[in-house]
C-alpha cells in the first residue's frame, strides 16, 4: 500500500476510516514513526500493530543538550498499549509547545516525505 500525508489526514476524519487505514498501513509496514523536536527538547514515536486488535506507541522524550553536562537528565522512554481509536484521540488533540505543530503533523511529514524512514537523529534508535 502507497500512502501520503493526504491519505492520513483523510483518515484521522473518521474512526472507521482510521481503523482502515491503519490495518492498511501495517501490512506493509513494521511501524510508523513521527518525531518533533524544538532546540531544547524532543520526542520521539513509533508505533507498531499489537497483535490483540491495538496498537503499541513507545514515546522517548529527552533534552537535547548542548553542553556536557554530565548532569542532565536522561531520556525517558514509555511504552503504551492503546486501542486504534484512543491513538487517533492523541493524534487529534496531542498539543506541543509550538502551536502551529501537532501530531498530525509529526506522521504527515513523516509520511509525505519518506513512508519507510526511521529517525535521522541519534536518539531514535536507541
Amino acid at each position: 500500500m502507497s500512502v501520503n500525508s493526504d491519505d492520513w489526514k483523510r483518515a484521522l476524519q473518521s474512526k472507521d476510516a482510521f481503523a482502515d487505514f491503519i490495518y492498511e498501513y501495517f501490512k506493509d509496514h513494521k511501524d510508523l514513526t513521527g518525531n518533533y523536536e524544538t532546540p531544547s527538547y524532543y520526542e520521539y514515536y513509533v508505533v507498531t500493530l499489537d497483535s490483540k486488535e491495538g496498537l503499541i506507541i513507545t514515546l522517548k522524550t529527552g533534552l537535547n543538550q548542548t553542553t556536557g553536562d554530565v548532569n542532565a537528565p536522561l531520556p525517558f522512554k514509555d511504552v503504551e498499549h492503546i486501542s486504534i481509536e484512543d491513538f487517533r484521540q492523541l493524534v487529534l488533540n496531542k498539543k506541543f509547545e509550538d502551536q502551529s505543530e501537532s501530531l498530525t503533523d509529526v506522521f504527515s511529514k513523516m509520511l509525505a516525505s519518506e513512508p519507510n524512514a526511521r529517525f535521522k537523529h541519534g536518539h531514535g534508535n536507541k
